[in-house]
This record gives C-alpha cells, sequence and structure tokens, in this order.
C-alpha cells in the first residue's frame, strides 16, 4: 500500500521554522513529502502533484478547479495562522476537505504578553527603568502614585476567541473579574466559562484592564471608534492584542496621547511602521508585532500540525488545529504574513 502524499508548501514560512529535526523525522515517517525549491511551490508542480496530494501544508490556492481534481485530498493546513482568498472554502466543504489553521498556537504567547504590557502599564516599568537611566526617579510610595493592581480588578474582554480563552486561564490567578463582549457567542457559553457577558458599552465603561482581542472580519472594521474608544473609563489600561484595523488607530492614538487611558499595542495600520510615522513619537507603549512569533509558538506549531495530520490520516477528525466554518471564514480579514517581513521600517 503507497504512503499518503503531502505537499509542503508553507511560503513565506521557512519548513525550518516550523518543524524541528524530531519534527520532521515524525513527518517523513507519516506520508511522503514533496517540497519545491522555489517558493511558493511553481503551479506547474502543485497541478501535477495534487490529484494524488493528501493533505497540504501551506497557503497554496485550491481553486474550484483544482479542488475537483484533487480526489484523495483530506486537509489544507494553512501555517500563517489566517484563512485567506486563495481557497474555494464552498468546494472544500463540499468535499469534505478540512481546512484548518494553525493559529492556537499563538493564543499562550499573546496571552502572555498581553499581561505583560498591562502590568507594564499599570506599574510603570518602562517609564520607570527610563527615570533610573536618566537620574530622575521618585523612590517608594511617592513613585507610585498612578500605579494600580491587576490583582482583584474588573477586566474586560472584546472578542473570545483563542487568544482570549488563553488570557483567561492567566488571568483567573489574579482572582479577576472579566467581562467579554463577543457577538458570535451566545451568553450561555460565556456564563459556562466563568465570564460576565456584556454590551461592548458596559465593558469600555465600567472595566479598568481593557483586552481588544478580536479578529477583524468584514463587518468589524473599525468598530471601536472615537465615540466608542471616549467611553473608556478614565483610569482604564487598554492592550491592543490582536489587530489594528478593529480601532480607529488615529482616535486611539490621540486619546492615549491626551492622558484619556494608558494603552499599550502589539499591532499598527502599517506594518513595519514608517520610519516618520508620528505614531513613534505617541505615548503608547509599543511592541512590533511580535507577541506571537517566539520560538515556542513555533514548535507548537510542528506539534498541532503533526497531532492533527496524524488524525487525518487515519480517518478521524481533527482537533487541535482550528477549522474552518462555513458560518464564519467569508468573514475573516487578517491580512497575510508577507506584510510583516521587512526586516526594518520603510518610508
Amino acid at each position: 500500500m503507497s504512503r499518503p502524499l503531502v505537499l509542503l508548501d508553507p511560503h513565506p514560512r521557512k519548513r525550518e521554522r516550523i518543524f524541528d529535526s524530531e519534527q520532521w523525522a515524525r513527518l517523513v515517517a507519516m506520508a511522503e513529502i514533496v517540497e519545491d525549491d522555489a517558493a511558493p511551490m511553481r503551479d506547474e508542480l502543485v497541478d501535477r502533484l495534487l490529484p494524488e496530494a493528501t493533505a497540504v501544508i501551506g497557503q497554496t490556492a485550491l481553486t474550484a478547479e483544482r479542488i475537483r481534481r484533487a480526489g484523495k485530498l483530506r486537509a489544507l493546513i494553512n501555517v500563517e495562522g489566517n484563512f485567506y482568498r486563495n481557497v474555494d472554502y464552498p468546494a472544500c466543504f463540499a468535499r469534505g476537505i478540512h481546512v484548518l489553521s494553525i493559529a492556537p498556537a499563538f493564543a499562550v504567547p499573546v496571552a502572555e504578553m498581553s499581561i505583560a504590557l498591562a502590568l507594564d502599564l499599570a506599574r510603570g516599568v518602562t517609564p520607570g527603568d527610563r527615570a533610573v537611566r536618566e537620574g530622575s526617579e521618585i523612590y517608594g510610595s511617592a513613585g507610585n502614585a498612578a500605579a494600580v493592581l491587576l490583582s482583584g480588578a474588573q477586566v474586560g474582554l472584546v472578542g473570545y476567541g483563542n487568544i482570549g480563552r488563553a488570557l483567561r486561564k492567566l488571568l483567573l490567578g489574579f482572582g479577576v473579574t472579566i467581562q467579554v463582549c463577543d457577538p458570535w457567542l451566545p451568553d450561555g457559553y460565556l456564563r459556562d466559562e466563568g465570564m460576565v457577558p456584556v454590551k461592548l458599552a458596559e465593558l469600555l465603561a465600567t472595566s479598568q484592564f481593557v483586552f481588544i482581542l478580536a479578529g477583524v472580519t468584514s463587518e468589524n472594521g473599525g468598530f471601536l471608534g472615537h465615540r466608542e474608544l471616549s467611553a473608556i473609563r478614565q483610569d482604564a489600561i487598554v492592550v491592543l492584542a490582536s489587530r489594528a484595523g478593529v480601532v480607529d488607530f488615529d482616535a486611539f492614538v490621540a486619546l492615549a496621547n491626551a492622558g484619556r487611558f494608558r494603552a499599550a499595542t502589539d499591532v499598527f495600520p502599517h506594518e513595519p511602521l514608517p520610519a516618520d510615522s508620528p505614531i513613534r513619537a505617541s505615548r503608547l507603549l509599543m511592541s512590533a508585532h511580535r507577541a506571537g512569533g517566539m520560538p515556542a509558538a513555533m514548535k507548537a506549531i510542528g506539534d498541532l500540525i503533526l497531532d492533527d495530520l496524524g488524525l487525518v490520516l487515519r480517518g478521524l477528525p481533527p482537533l487541535r488545529l482550528q477549522q474552518a466554518r462555513p458560518e464564519t471564514v467569508d468573514k475573516m480579514r487578517s491580512p497575510p504574513a508577507q506584510a510583516y517581513q521587512s526586516p526594518r521600517p520603510t518610508r
């Protein structure tokens, strides 16, 4: 009996960033793996091999015609973390092809970074360090006039997906009350998770810590506009950890600069951030879209792929990767990872 064929087409990621040597050995023991010296994989190679392929690992374009010819295909595993427009999803669903994303691998790293940014803002870690270096430090309680505790605080999560669920687990140790606004989830589900379901206006007005975790969809671009952001309570700590496209970024920066709230972001409207962008001189605590992309996340990607690919090859449903849903996949609007590859800012 021949071994299953898997096409490995991970561009812009490199194979070595997805699979370490041990993981690669597991993969090649599981199936026959075909790669291409070109990146992305050349169309002629895809078209020639796709009819015999059981799975594709990567962002390979799958049109309805290609899917029609891919009679043995059981899974498409996107290794960037999003579902892009180069796949005919209805055709995949009609054929029972699992369309999967490695997004869950980034959930815990982003959740940890979100707490790190929140604690930095709450306790003035970065300005405190800067003050000592400049010789302007203020010792003891006098230096903590604006400090607040995360422990016991009222926390609001705008969006409750992969990151929100990971963040919830980390926040429980702080004894916080967690409010959630997510229009895709029923109140009963959120209550079962130990969350308090609330409307957006109430969350923003009452939460001392606000974590913006919602992904960009065709329905919610800029839904946190000037009016919504202005409703955030005066002493709040706000962390933007998902996508810049869900907020009016100009309003976000302006309100933070005006001292309406303290804010941090790991994402920007244009990445890399232009060298002359006024955002660089803002009062935001900033991170260069690095919350998720760490070695532990890359290791997790390989493990998730291997576990679910193993299940699919045995005729079982995948369990660990995020599965595209017919009802929501066409609403996803996250930009491709290629947008973040430049090593330094450009004008």
